[in-house]
């Protein structure tokens, strides 16, 4: 906000964008007479249906004045980015305008302006463990990306972090109402029973007309039950019986809202013919538990665990990123694959609780492969031990790391 005109903060709905964005008003500091003196920014949401009739009616005049503005739910009437963008190049200065929205912006059909080169845009995930302890961060992988190779083990083993059980955060996910403040399963179920019902009828009506809402529901809970697979829109349409075409739209909506999230395939091949299709996961693991009706987490929920603090972190990082995994037709892969800096770190999930030379195979492969391009293989496992199981491959602790 001290650079750009525009902050978009996007993401699932209940992630905390409003919370977030409401921060941003008086100095809570100041005497009452100052805060008087010095009003903070206006806060105007798009689920007022007064903001949204003005919105349709005169976006301009909802937007206009040299004041500070935060509108709340902008997805809901996208052509008011067009006022929004007239008013920032008529009176442009950073910090002016802070939008929040539950959808993409840039993946919504419906929105023809993108504030090229005016807006900033962060996307926040559900909370990250560290996030739920308190601790306003998510895992330490910048440090690692910082350090050599050789002082990983110091680096991991200085983390400060408490042991956990993952499969306890893989229930209650990182949507800040059930993972902090409900204590129970059965309040928790209750939740996300009320989060889909919302999301079916009231956010996916507004991306997307959708007449058969129980075929979407199927797919979403099929989607749910092949986390960490390759995305295969013709199998899944076949496994609840919808033509491609629609699988490839629910997946398309599902993406726009956060919900869903693929992971795009290392394609840079040297030696090996590598598979190219995406892998699929959830945006929070309790509501993928919860709608795939499963009771025991698997060990691709640990992989989503790790994926989703990897995608908070990616995504809250000055210098962006990539985040992949690589599948070679031999069926050696890595389920991630960092590209930053012109380096490659893989990382190995295990859910075991003794990892063992055969477990970093895969990632031994992987830097065979890519030479020095490539940084160590990091092996993440659900026991307790640190060490190194081979000169390049570091097995750590999943809760070390996250």
């Amino acid at each position: 906000m001290k650079v750009m005109p525009a902050v978009v903060v996007s993401g699932a709905r209940q992630t905390g964008k409003s919370t977030l964005a409401r921060s941003f008003g008086h100095d809570e500091s100041s005497s009452p007479e100052a805060r008087t003196a010095r009003p903070g920014r206006r806060y105007l949401s798009l689920d007022d249906l007064d903001v949204v009739d003005l919105a349709r009616r005169d976006p301009g005049a909802l937007v206009r004045g040299t004041g500070p503005i935060t509108l709340d739910e902008v997805q809901r009437e996208p052509e008011l980015l067009g006022a929004v963008k007239r008013e920032i190049d008529r009176h442009r200065r950073p910090g002016r305008f802070l939008l929040t929205g539950s959808a993409n912006l840039l993946l919504m059909g419906r929105v023809s302006e993108s504030l090229a080169g005016r807006a900033s845009y962060l996307t926040l995930w559900p909370m990250t463990r560290r996030e739920q302890k308190g601790l306003g961060r998510c895992g330490i992988w910048e440090r690692l990306f910082e350090a050599p190779d050789d002082q990983w083990l110091e680096v991991v083993s200085k983390s400060g972090n408490t042991e956990d059980d993952w499969r306890a955060i893989a229930r209650r996910g990182g949507f800040p109402v059930p993972a902090v403040h409900l204590d129970s399963p059965e309040a928790r179920a209750i939740w996300f029973d009320g989060y889909v019902q919302t999301y079916l009828e009231r956010d996916l009506q507004a991306l997307s007309s959708i007449a058969a809402l129980p075929d979407f529901r199927r797919l979403m809970r099929a989607a749910c039950l092949g986390l960490g697979r390759l995305v295969n829109q013709s199998r899944l349409g076949r496994d609840i019986g919808l033509k491609q075409p629609t699988v490839h739209r629910y997946l398309n909506l599902l993406e726009t809202s956060y919900l869903l999230v693929r992971v795009p395939a290392y394609s840079v091949n040297r030696t090996k013919r590598l598979v190219k299709s995406p892998k699929l996961y959830w945006g929070d693991t309790g509501l993928a538990m919860h709608l795939a009706q499963e009771e025991d987490p698997r060990g691709a929920h640990l992989e989503n665990l790790v994926l989703h603090d990897l995608l908070t972190w990616r995504d809250s990082r000055p210098v962006r990123a990539e985040l992949l995994h690589w599948r070679a037709t031999t069926g050696e892969e890595v389920d991630f694959v960092i590209e930053a800096g012109g380096e490659l770190l893989p990382i190995e999930v295990k859910a075991t609780k003794r990892p063992r030379l055969a477990d970093a195979a895969h990632l031994r492969t992987f830097r065979a492969e890519y030479g020095r391009a490539a940084r160590s293989g990091l092996l993440l496992h659900g026991g307790k031990s640190l060490a190194w199981l081979t000169p390049e491959v570091l097995a750590a602790p999943w809760w070390m790391v996250i």
